[in-house]
């Protein structure tokens, strides 16, 4: 896939995004790319995480506007411009669905579309050098790719404004107090613990992974007494599931268990 690398190790898919020459800026095919990737990963039994990265020492510049596919659907009028944000909000959809854990691992400019696509996984980890910014403001733009939904959501509604309205570069010390990154590392160990993380996570039963993540997505959109409905239900999926049947024989047994997805 064009400026798009994919490596599959290990139940771990890593997603890199390779345009070092424009810092990684993502074009109209690779929004394509991107949401066509989030769907087949979703649907692999042997993908258990998904790891988004980018390459020669950034994470993204944001959507590419000077891209020939989306710069001519801007020019074509509002139209145009609709149909090539329709396939933004398709990918971002994708991403924030896919039912396994995502990590984002940013080091450098995480910018625009591309912050927003890092806020869009499950975990961010990133390096001391990682800058965010939600840049649209500057470009006369407005928040995409889940922007709107995702700041609040993770900072609260006055300080999501306050991103949005300045669009000011936060360093990853700034953005980790403010709750947007998990964890901050020195450049040199950030793939180690990426690596680390996603080879846990690729580990743990991935049927439970799915249900806490689409829980836990929900949890602000429906009340107390349907979250404890959805839960009953979900622990009897669980209490039936081969996974729980292993995890019980393997803490008995005093061994690590083998999850299989079952």
């Amino acid at each position: 896939m064009p400026d798009i690398d994919v490596e599959r190790a290990g139940g771990v898919v890593t997603i890199t995004l390779n345009r070092p020459d424009k810092k990684n800026a993502i074009t109209a095919d690779m929004f394509r790319g991107l949401r066509d990737l989030f769907l087949e990963v979703g649907d692999d039994p042997d993908a258990r995480v998904l790891v988004i990265t980018g390459a020669a020492g950034a994470f993204s510049s944001g959507a590419d506007l000077t891209d020939a596919g989306a710069a001519g659907s801007i020019a074509g009028g509002r139209g145009s411009a609709l149909a090539w944000m329709r396939v933004v909000e398709q990918a971002a959809l994708m991403l924030h669905e896919l039912p396994k854990p995502t990590i984002a691992k940013v080091n450098g400019v995480a910018a625009g579309a591309s912050l927003n696509m890092a806020l869009g996984c499950d975990l961010i980890v990133a390096s001391e050098e990682a800058r965010f910014t939600e840049i649209f403001v500057k470009r006369g733009l407005v928040l995409d790719f889940g922007g709107h939904w995702l700041l609040p959501r993770l900072v609260g509604l006055h300080r999501a404004k306050e991103l949005a309205f300045f669009g000011e570069i936060l360093s990853a010390k700034e953005a980790a107090d403010m709750g947007l990154v998990n964890k901050v590392v020195p450049a040199g160990e950030l793939d180690a613990t990426v690596d680390d993380w996603a080879a846990r996570l690729a580990a743990l039963p991935p049927i439970n992974l799915s249900i806490m993540k689409k829980a836990l997505n929900r949890a602000f959109e429906t009340s107390m007494a349907a979250s404890l409905e959805f839960e009953a239900v979900a622990q009897n999926v669980s209490f039936s599931s081969a996974d729980t049947t292993e995890a019980m024989a393997a803490f008995a047994q005093k061994r690590d268990p083998e999850f299989r997805g079952e």
